[in-house]
């Protein structure tokens, strides 16, 4: 079968031919045709119209419910008051698009919609082959408990499925979190024993949604091939984008994380716990970026600015590590607390990190406000059941009350943390093993001698990176890193040049 590789993710094509000649596994295929159609919508439609762009339909389930393999439902600007459902699967080569008219933004909006359960504003439901792009999604917001507003939704075995250029943002529970505070701006959730597979969420913008415990931009259950790319996550509460396990996302334990994915070229600021009434109880506590309980993830050249915590490779169930990741070419300034962080939560769970590469990437000024326990949690994170992991090639600036590397219990064995940099400019920042709080060790010397680790690592010498991070060619960092597999390490940095020239390669993101 044929198909692209997206920063090493096999994708299978939405639009070759499919192998065996099948549908995409979900939903009712409808009837078959061999020319494409493009049927219009608009808000000065009506019930009775045949679809042309002179006689619009007014009802965007309307126009899809007509809609076979290879149609494309074209939406007019305006406000539609409507949630929309996809009803049936396209096929490969024959997708189902529903899109805005080239020019217009069409918006669906919640506005005096009843938010009932778990309910979106778009529904992607056991339909495969399907694209929607190109629309405002907002404002759907409830206060009732125990129900969970989102704008978008995709489940029931979904697979090979686009989510591009749409803008979601309102989409609001503000209910107490003691009622269930949840939803999402896009949920992407394999619920049953069919796995959702090629699934593509791309220059989406989600911003000023309340999620409450829940997520702006989730992966979750049995969802094994996808790709979340360049989109952009702000002003958010809680976690910006989240590929999770171990939770209610699969009743199977065995289906319950999401696997094969790769999380890149996102931006994200912004990501801030303390925007809903969550952050009375839990402060600064949002991630940016966080795999959870999920598998064979790479995370890679996103920047992340101003968020509560940058990018967490950690499990918070104990029968779900986070194992086999990869955070590479990342660029991670400014949170409130750490940097890029692993392992499984203080006296809480054993799940942990296994087997995972935290390499190249630029961490500088974190740790703008001390963690939960009066602590500084450090631009680099180790807590819980850390094992066998990689941490190599980091360009770690420390800003004020500032750690460069924070391990947090004697938990763990096999990790390999070796070949950074470590420069702090106005402030004798160190490091910590295997205590929660301090006392730091700020010799270098010292630190190799506790730790064990960082023997080829250099300390105190200024990178002299430029405002793009980009570092010139008489930087320490210049070419002194360690050259890991391209399957490891990636091939392009993170401004997508070639990460290994001439057999070296630099540390930091930039190379």
């Amino acid at each position: 079968m044929k198909g692209m590789i997206v920063n090493g993710i096999m994708l299978v094509s939405l639009l070759t031919a499919a192998a065996c000649g099948k549908s995409g596994g979900g939903g009712n295929e409808g009837p078959k045709t061999d020319a494409p159609r493009t049927l219009y919508v608009s808000v000065t439609g009506n019930d009775n119209a045949t679809g042309t762009i002179q006689s619009p339909y007014a009802r965007i389930n309307d126009a899809l419910a007509k809609a076979v393999p290879g149609d494309t439902v074209m939406v007019r600007g305006g406000k539609y008051y409507q949630k929309v459902k996809f009803p049936r699967s396209g096929r490969e080569g024959k997708l189902i698009t529903l899109k805005a008219y080239p020019g217009e933004t069409p918006v669906i909006d919640g506005t005096g919609q009843t938010v009932s359960g778990k309910d979106a504003l778009v529904f992607i439901r056991n339909a495969s082959y399907v694209v929607l792009e190109g629309f405002d999604i907002c404002n759907f917001i409830s206060s009732a408990p125990w129900v969970s507003p989102n704008g978008v939704v995709a489940d029931e075995g979904s697979s090979n499925i686009i989510i591009r250029r749409n803008k979601i943002y309102n989409i609001e529970h503000n209910a107490a979190p003691a009622d269930g505070r949840s939803g999402h701006g896009i949920e992407i959730i394999g619920n049953t024993n069919i796995p959702m597979k090629n699934v593509l969420v791309e220059e989406n913008e989600i911003h000023d949604c309340n999620t409450g415990y829940s997520e702006n931009l989730t992966i979750n259950g049995y969802v094994d091939g996808f790709v979340i790319r360049k989109n952009k996550v702000y002003n958010a509460e809680n976690i910006g984008i989240d590929a999770a396990g171990g939770y209610a996302g699969n009743p199977v334990a065995e289906y319950n994380y999401a696997r094969n994915g790769v999380i890149t070229e996102n931006e994200l600021w912004n990501i801030n716990m303390t925007t809903g009434p969550i952050g009375g109880q839990h402060g600064h506590g949002a991630i940016a970026i966080y795999v959870d309980g999920a598998r064979n993830i790479t995370v890679e050249r996103n920047r992340v600015d101003d968020c509560d915590r940058g990018i967490g490779v950690v499990s918070e169930t104990d029968a779900f590590p986070t194992s086999d990741c990869i955070v590479r070419n990342n660029i991670v300034t400014n949170s409130y607390r750490v940097g890029i962080y692993l392992g499984g939560y203080l006296n809480y769970t054993g799940g942990g990190s296994r087997r995972c590469y935290v390499v190249n990437n630029t961490l500088m000024g974190n740790n703008r406000k001390r963690g939960a326990y009066g602590e500084i949690e450090g631009e680099l994170r180790m807590t819980e059941h850390c094992f066998d992991n990689v941490i190599r090639n980091n360009l770690v600036i420390a800003g004020a009350d500032d750690l460069f590397f924070h391990k947090y219990t004697n938990t763990g064995s096999g990790n390999v943390i070796d070949n950074n940099l470590y420069f702090a400019p106005a402030n004798p920042a160190g490091w910590i093993w295997n205590t929660v709080d301090g006392p730091a060790i700020t010799d270098f010397t010292a630190w190799k001698t506790t730790s064990g680790i960082d023997a080829a690592s250099i300390h105190g010498q200024n990178p002299l990176q430029g405002t793009d991070f980009r570092i010139p060619a008489n930087s320490p960092a210049k070419n002194q890193g360690f050259v890991l597999l391209d399957n490891k390490g990636g091939t392009v940095d993170f401004y997508g040049q070639p990460r290994v020239v001439n057999g070296k390669v630099s540390i930091g993101a930039v190379q």
